[in-house]
């Protein structure tokens, strides 16, 4: 039995990883432009490579472990991110860190997958929903956490390392997991293997992605040259040559990245769009929001993550209110939470109206503690209830590109939502700072956009099944740990 708990921390310890360096980065973003120059398309880089990378990775992750095992794979994953974690916190320019990031996002995609299959490995039957029961609250803790740390850790500049800490912080955690992880987790492979990897597939995923998110990204910076918009044309014949090489390897009985079918069910469907504009709202909000509060109004790290950690307290809380209610309420629950979104969204609105330049960090606690307590509402049965009708040979396919497409989501919030903030606030002053009227109304425009992308989520969510499919353990899907990635 204490073996099963020291697997299951070793588990923990990866999936921390990967929640610390999706959430704590926002945080540290001005210390790292202040120490490393780079323009804010840096900025938005430093994010936006990391979900990127991880979106294109886990369309394969969880194929890597059914291959070559998922510890091995869990274990390598682990090797590599703690790799470039520490590659990330001796950078010695953006350039190089957000070449780490994008290599950190790629060995995360591989290491996350298998954490989820290995609990199922590591306790049987009835002893598996105590473990995922464990897992849950000890994850929404930290989605408070990871902000409030990576203020602190900023701040303290422990050994002379300022921000770079944040990254280094992983060496210990991912040492734990290697060592508890080799000893105490089971080495064995799936049975039910496929037979190759679908390499080509992979490249063709990944070029359609970098076709949508580079030019919105890099665009701004230049003035939108001809070629940002070709290459956003050219994503169209792009994700076409995927889905015709899919529909090829799937005649041909070979093993495909996506189960097409799934596209042939609206509820489906609709639940990809409305992932996309759900995470990309509220993950493109937590970069402008993190940002105004630094740049535009002088916070420092830590007060600027204790700010916003009534954001990550709220989702924790309506994450538990959720969980709670969602087998009776179903789709109702989506509609709530994002009912209580547009509330927390336009009570952060007012308050950046009427207050203006004078805003304070106790002017936006009410706010974002309601936009959180929606947001968590939404995390524990947003899958399940877009699974509702995906049929069992469905299922790991479906569930896995919910997964990619919830990291695209989140670039393209970063893309697109940073790069509105930038082009209202404007350039910084010698000091690094934004202009303090200019970067409150480009908060306030951003803010108005999430709630009107929260409205339209609320359309969508009508189109969705009515009930989730299923909370065992062994079907459910199991991505709230992914999902409470955008919580802080």
């Amino acid at each position: 039995m204490k073996r099963q708990w020291l697997g299951l921390l070793a588990i923990l310890a990866a999936i921390l990883m990967n929640l610390l360096d999706s959430t704590i980065v926002n945080v540290a973003a001005p210390s790292i432009r202040a120490e490393l120059g780079g323009s804010y398309t840096g900025l938005q880089w430093i994010a936006a490579g990391y979900t990127l990378a991880m979106a294109v990775g886990l369309l394969t992750g969880g194929r890597l472990g059914d291959l070559y095992g998922r510890r091995r794979m869990l274990l390598i994953g682990v090797v590599g991110f703690v790799v470039m974690s520490v590659a990330c916190a001796v950078a010695p320019s953006i350039g190089v860190l957000i070449v780490a990031r994008v290599l950190q996002g790629l060995f995360g995609a591989v290491m996350i997958p298998q954490g989820f299959g290995l609990i199922r490995d590591v306790f049987p039957g009835p002893q598996m929903a105590k473990a995922f029961a464990a897992l849950g609250p000890i994850i929404g803790l930290s989605t408070i956490l990871g902000p409030i740390v990576a203020g602190l850790l900023v701040d303290a500049d422990l050994f002379g390392t300022g921000w770079r800490m944040i990254f280094a912080i992983n060496v210990p955690l991912g040492a734990f997991s290697i060592i508890a992880g080799r000893i105490v987790l089971p080495a064995g492979v799936s049975a039910s293997r496929p037979a190759r990897l679908d390499s080509t597939g992979i490249v063709l995923a990944g070029v359609a992605m970098f076709l949508v998110v580079f030019p919105l990204v890099q665009g701004r910076e230049l003035g939108w040259p001809a070629w940002s918009l070709v290459m956003l044309v050219a994503a169209i014949p792009a994700v076409g040559a995927f889905v015709a090489h899919q529909l090829r390897r799937q005649r041909r009985g070979a093993t495909t990245l996506v189960e097409l079918s799934v596209f042939a069910k609206r509820s489906y469907t609709s639940g990809v769009v409305f992932v996309v504009v759900f995470f990309g709202a509220i993950v493109g909000l937590t970069l402008a929001v993190g940002l105004f509060l630094q740049l535009g109004l002088g916070f420092s790290p830590t007060r600027a993550s204790l700010t916003m950690a009534g954001w990550a307290l709220g989702a924790f809380l309506g994450s538990g209110a959720s969980a709670a209610m969602m087998a009776k309420l179903g789709r109702r629950m989506l509609h709530i939470g994002l009912s209580i979104m547009v509330v927390g969204g336009l009570l952060m609105l007012l308050v950046l109206t009427t207050a203006g330049t004078g805003v304070g960090s106790w002017h936006l606690v009410a706010p974002l503690l309601v936009f959180g307590l929606g947001m968590g509402m939404i995390f524990v049965p947003l899958f399940d209830i877009i699974m509702g009708d995906i049929s069992d040979r469905e299922v790991g396919s479906a569930s896995g590109l919910l997964e990619a497409i919830q990291q695209m989501g989140a670039s393209l919030g970063v893309a697109v939502l940073g790069t509105i903030f930038f082009s209202i606030a404007g350039p910084s002053s010698a000091s690094g700072l934004l202009d303090r009227a200019a970067a409150t109304d480009a908060a306030a425009v951003v803010t108005a956009l999430t709630v009107v992308l929260t409205a339209v989520a609320f359309g969508l969510g009508f189109l969705l099944p009515r009930k989730a499919r299923g909370h065992a353990p062994a079907e459910s899907t199991v991505e709230t740990p992914e999902l409470a990635l955008a919580a802080a």
